[in-house]
């Protein structure tokens, strides 16, 4: 459900790629509409060191500095890099597919949450 909304954000609502993680998961730790208008300033390489920023939002949902490293590792291995210059330079997905797999990752780290009938945050 979550990973359709933050598309929906990125296609329909044009919001940028970590406002749309941000708005799509803000149930995760009460994001407020103040704190997705706030990421605009982190599209298009913007984010701390020029981080996709659909990586660097999915990043913020999270406290546990093994899950950032598995979320990471996971999103590097599929888009190639987790800087956004160097992803849209490799064309091997494009910003809303970053979108789409950010969404994925969180997705299924949700599912693994509720699964283990705790959450790891």
């Amino acid at each position: 459900m979550s990973v359709k909304a933050a598309i929906h954000s990125y296609t329909k609502e044009k919001l940028n790629c970590a406002q749309s993680i941000l708005s799509a998961f803000r149930h995760r730790k009460d994001i407020t509409q103040n704190e997705i208008d706030s990421a605009r300033a982190l599209g298009g390489g913007k984010a701390a060191g020029g981080v996709c920023g659909a990586l660097h939002a999915a990043l913020l949902l999270h406290d546990n500095y093994d899950t950032k490293q598995s979320l990471r590792e996971s999103f590097v291995e599929r888009a190639g890099s987790e800087q956004c210059r160097e992803i849209r330079a490799k064309k091997i997905v494009t910003c809303a597919q970053c979108v789409e797999l950010a969404a994925e990752l969180l997705e299924a780290d949700d599912s693994e949450m509720n699964d283990s009938g705790k959450q790891r945050d």
